[in-house]
């Protein structure tokens, strides 16, 4: 779902989750950033279109995934609908993340197949999602929606490897 104004306290524990474990907080657009789940909305909102979308970015959707039973986000994942220099090279059409809490339990398998669909009304043919060499769980996650390796890149003044994986729509 779209995240709005009746998730700000789910949204501010998603955050600190992720600063307290000290994990990156990918697909969360810049939650780390913003100490206001208030403002992160905004940015969202303002990434939901071209003419708003700031310079140097891309058009993306934010989405957060609620458990039902007790309203809590288990997981955000960002849909970019289209690629700068730096997203067709190490970021890919995907991020998602999964709060520390909740890991192990399916959730990213589930968010990535819905996100394709959402990907394939866009019309895109395919998408590019990428993972840490070292992210055992992402890339198994990848794989069992459909992702095909393409190769493997260093991202430029950081300590890591990505590799690239393509799945057909």
């Amino acid at each position: 779902m779209i995240p709005d104004e009746t998730m700000l306290d789910e949204i501010r524990a998603y955050r600190q989750a992720f600063l307290d474990s000290g994990d990156s907080m990918d697909g969360t657009g810049c939650l780390r950033e913003c100490e206001d789940p208030q403002q992160w909305l905004r940015a969202c909102r303002l990434h939901a279109k071209w003419e708003t979308t700031p310079q140097g970015r891309v058009p993306a959707t934010q989405f957060v995934f609620v458990r039902e039973d007790d309203q809590r986000i288990v997981g955000m994942l960002d849909v970019r609908h289209a690629f700068n220099d730096y997203l067709e090279k190490y970021g890919g059409h995907i991020g998602y993340s999964v709060h520390p809490d909740e890991r192990g339990k399916g959730y990213a398998s589930q968010m990535l197949r819905d996100a394709l669909v959402y990907c394939k009304a866009l019309e895109l043919d395919r998408v590019l999602i990428t993972c840490l060499a070292d992210n055992e769980a992402s890339r198994r996650t990848i794989v069992k929606n459909g992702g095909a390796y393409e190769y493997t890149v260093r991202e430029p003044g950081e300590d890591a490897d990505i590799e690239r994986y393509w799945i057909a729509l």
